[in-house]
C-alpha cells in the first residue's frame, strides 16, 4: 500500500461552520427569547459574528491539518501517530472522521470532502 494522505476540505470547512452558526444563533435567540429581552435579532448577529470570525481566524491552521496513512501506521499533527493494528474502530461524523484506538483513545480528521472514503481507506488499511 502506498502513502494516502488526508488533507481537509475548504468547502466541507465552510459548510461546518455554516451548521455551527446557525445552531449558535438559534441558541443565542432562545436564550434572550427565555431571558426576556427585547432584542431577540441580537442574537442571530452575535452568533454569526462569533462562529464567522472563529472561521476566519481558525482556517489557516485547520486547513493546514493532513493525516498520512500508510500500511503499518496513520500520521496526524502534533506528532500524533496510531499503529494501524491499533485501530479498534472507525467512524464518520458529518465531514469528520473519528479512529478510537484500543486502548480508547480518539482522534479526528477533520473537514473530509468524502469522509466514506477515508474510512474506507484506513478499513482497507487495517485488513
Amino acid at each position: 500500500m502506498e502513502e494516502t494522505s488526508f488533507t481537509p476540505d475548504r468547502s466541507a470547512y465552510i459548510r461546518a461552520h455554516a451548521w455551527i452558526a446557525a445552531i449558535g444563533m438559534g441558541g443565542a435567540m432562545a436564550l434572550l427569547w427565555a431571558i426576556g429581552s427585547p432584542h431577540i435579532w441580537t442574537g442571530a448577529v452575535g452568533g454569526l459574528a462569533a462562529i464567522g470570525l472563529r472561521g476566519w481566524y481558525m482556517a489557516s491552521e485547520e486547513l493546514a491539518v493532513v493525516w498520512t496513512l500508510t500500511k503499518e501506521t496513520l500520521t496526524g499533527p502534533a506528532g500524533r501517530s496510531v499503529q494501524v493494528s491499533e485501530i479498534e474502530a472507525v467512524k464518520t461524523m458529518g465531514s469528520y472522521v473519528q479512529i478510537i484506538t484500543k486502548s480508547g483513545d480518539k482522534h479526528l480528521i477533520k473537514y473530509q470532502a468524502d469522509p466514506a472514503a477515508t474510512l474506507n481507506a484506513i478499513e482497507r488499511a487495517k485488513a
